[in-house]
């Protein structure tokens, strides 16, 4: 069965952060490792086949996704784990750096739901007509709790958002639309986004980054097992299919691997604080997808009120340059109408002109910042 595990390494306590230099020889020498190993033994001699590895290094050390072939999981974790140890070992460099975290990442409420299903008062009965009974006795009797268990799960979801607030780095409240509190041009608050909604808007974009990440990498291991691209992949997909239709048979599992770099380079640089613009047509795709995970994740707690998608709003403004991007989409946006931009927030700002797919991961100027795994690549 294949596995994907996540590693979390860290450099080592009371060292320097890195500069985007070191960054680019620290994902050298990860890959070159993980090139060299067709293979790991595991525990007990069981040998596990290294499918796929992707490679995110930020200023404390990398995140790293290992696609391995194995028996079962504990021995995905435990060869990956090993592997891992060795590379790090191996590199005088890297040493002294530590692994934090080395797992298989289940959703731990559906994993123990299937568990005691599977053979316990659970189990749903044989007789049809019995399971059929049992599945309206279940909706009657949740049904007066509904509302109470929402209302909880958006409380929370609420609570943990602004805690994650602190996490984006990179943008002041007055990049959401909050008004200094010494401004005194205007007293109208219509005209001022209130802090609280701009710090639930901040939050949902840190929630929606793990998200986004998770998702797009399981959209690049469908692609790669199907060895095809996005118009011909029948696998199912959760973000690659909404980019621009007419590319969609350039979008291959290396193009994907390129775009996934690309979101966990650009957030990364948004929550450690080294962010200040977008570098390339990618990224302004890649913050597409962040606003629109963002705002799906609010409406589905129903806590995206006018405040918070204004901030939301104010916060693209800023960050987005231009409007290449929603030309290749082929329905230039109207900055008349506050819904052209389909899934994601208004951004009220005027497009400039299409670029070419080959130009997509091409620096706007030498000074902006492209991680070295998404640089552009020789056309074959």
């Amino acid at each position: 069965m294949t596995y994907v595990v996540t590693v979390d390494t860290c450099i080592p306590e009371g060292t320097p952060e890195m500069d985007p230099l070191q960054r680019a020889g620290a994902v050298a020498l990860i890959e070159d490792g993980f090139d060299s190993v067709k293979s790991v033994e595991g525990p007990d001699g069981v040998e596990v086949d290294l499918v796929d590895t992707i490679v995110a290094v930020h200023p404390g050390g990398a995140l790293l996704k290992v696609v391995v072939d194995a028996p079962a999981l504990e021995f995905a974790e435990d060869a990956v784990q090993a592997l891992v140890d060795e590379l790090l070992e191996r590199s005088e460099l890297l040493a002294d750096w530590r692994i934090d975290r080395c797992e298989v990442e289940l959703h731990q409420g559906l994993a123990k739901e299937s568990l005691d299903a599977a053979d316990g008062p659970d189990v749903p009965p044989e007789d049809p007509a019995a399971r059929k009974a049992r599945h309206a006795e279940r909706a009657t009797a949740g049904s007066t709790d509904e509302n109470h268990n929402t209302d909880t799960k958006a409380t929370a979801v609420r609570d943990r958002m602004l805690a994650l607030a602190d996490e984006l780095r990179s943008f002041t409240p007055a990049v959401f639309g909050v008004r200094d509190t010494g401004d005194r041009d205007t007293g109208d608050k219509e005209h001022g986004v209130p802090p609280d909604s701009a710090r639930l808007a901040a939050g949902a974009l840190v929630h929606a980054t793990g998200v986004l990440v998770d998702e797009l990498f399981e959209d690049v291991q469908v692609l790669t097992q199907e060895d095809t691209n996005v118009a011909e992949c029948e696998g199912p997909l959760w973000h690659l299919e909404h980019l621009p239709d007419r590319y969609a048979l350039r979008y291959d599992a290396p193009f994907a691997r390129r775009f996934l770099v690309t979101v966990i380079a650009m957030t990364t640089r948004f929550t450690d604080g080294s962010f200040r613009r977008l570098s390339c047509v990618a990224e302004e795709l890649a913050l597409r997808f962040l606003l629109g995970q963002a705002t799906t994740a609010l409406e589905l707690y129903n806590l995206l009120d006018d405040d918070v998608s204004s901030a939301l709003d104010t916060f693209a403004d800023t960050v987005y340059d231009g409007m290449d991007h929603e030309w290749l989409y082929g329905n230039p946006p109207d900055t008349d109408d506050e819904h052209a931009l389909n899934d994601t927030p208004t951004l009220g700002l005027t497009p400039t002109t299409p670029v070419a797919f080959t130009s997509w991961f091409t620096p706007f100027a030498e000074d902006r910042y492209l991680h070295p795994s998404a640089t552009d690549e020789p056309t074959p």
